[in-house]
């Protein structure tokens, strides 16, 4: 007689819970992004408070209704992602926002995009249980990032943004848990 085990594997959403939850603190982020055309290469460091949201959140339930899913609808869980950026290099200046990130299955929504104001959708997927993959696409342009958590102290994230189907920009970050 043989005996035969099937072990679940946890589902894109279960490993994204726990990839937002171990996100959670306070990071420094110092990132370069490259302008592939031209050449110019732009720094900037960044602290960030990286906030878990519990389903029944108010910055969800908005989230939610953003992208028209309606009130009946509860996103698993989310992120509050707040930043305080300064430029170095080509272009000096300082900048602080915050963008919202809700769960629900296989979609990542967003309350705005990178280059956009707009709420914004991105697909996810883990190639490994530390490792977030994403593609988001809005007005004709790609972005395609891996979030990789290295240790309980860092993170490296990489994106490549896409327009026309020729890449126009990479940014590669260090991000460094500071508390």
């Amino acid at each position: 007689m043989t005996l035969s085990l099937a072990i679940a594997s946890p589902s894109a959403e279960d490993q994204a819970v726990q990839f937002f939850q171990d996100s959670i603190g306070q990071w420094r982020s110092e990132r370069r992004y490259y302008t592939l055309k031209s050449g110019v290469i732009q720094e900037v460091v960044s602290d960030l408070n990286i906030c878990y949201l519990e389903a029944d959140a108010p910055a969800l339930a908005a989230l939610a209704l953003a992208h028209g899913l309606g009130t009946a609808l509860e996103m698993t869980c989310g992120l509050q992602i707040s930043w305080d950026s300064q430029y170095v290099g080509p272009s000096q200046k300082s900048v602080q926002g915050a963008t919202v990130f809700g769960l629900l299955g296989d979609v990542l929504y967003r309350d705005r995009g990178f280059a956009t104001p707009e709420p914004v959708t991105a697909q996810f997927s883990f190639p490994t249980p530390r490792a977030m993959v994403l593609r988001t696409e809005y007005n004709q342009s790609l972005f395609e990032e891996e979030v990789k958590l290295i240790g309980d102290r860092y993170r490296t994230r990489q994106t490549v943004i896409s327009r026309a189907g020729e890449e126009q920009m990479i940014g590669q970050y260090l991000e460094r848990r500071v508390a």
